[in-house]
């Protein structure tokens, strides 16, 4: 099952879409990690490069994925965080709440995927 959400989106709506696609597509998910990813690709996709350009949302037999595609072909650089507010901490999350993570050219820009294997059963 697949869904695609093409932009622009906000990261309300995107997390919207994707709790919906959660809770009928992939109960096992954390959803909590999951929606934050989301939230994460999503702004940061708005604030670097303008605009989203998509959201694929899809689960199979070997788990769940989360792509977000943008018009900007620059792998996210990650930046030591600020605690005094200036940010630099999504990028940090994201790769630690997704169990994999890739980011792959698009002929309009990038595409990165963060994924979560389905539970073994």
């Amino acid at each position: 099952m697949e869904i695609v959400v093409d932009g622009p989106v906000t990261g309300t709506q995107a997390r919207g879409a994707a709790a919906r696609f959660l809770a009928e597509h992939c109960p096992w998910a954390d959803a909590d990690a999951v929606l934050l990813v989301v939230s994460e690709l999503v702004t940061n996709a708005a604030r670097h490069t303008g605009a989203l350009a998509r959201l694929r949302l899809r689960v199979d037999a070997g788990g769940l994925s989360v792509a977000v595609e943008d018009g900007d072909p620059r792998p996210p650089v990650p930046r030591a965080p600020d605690m005094g507010g200036g940010g630099g901490f999504g990028w940090h999350m994201v790769e630690r709440l997704a169990e994999r993570l890739a980011v792959l050219p698009v002929p309009d820009g990038k595409r990165i995927e963060a994924g979560w294997a389905a539970p073994a059963v």
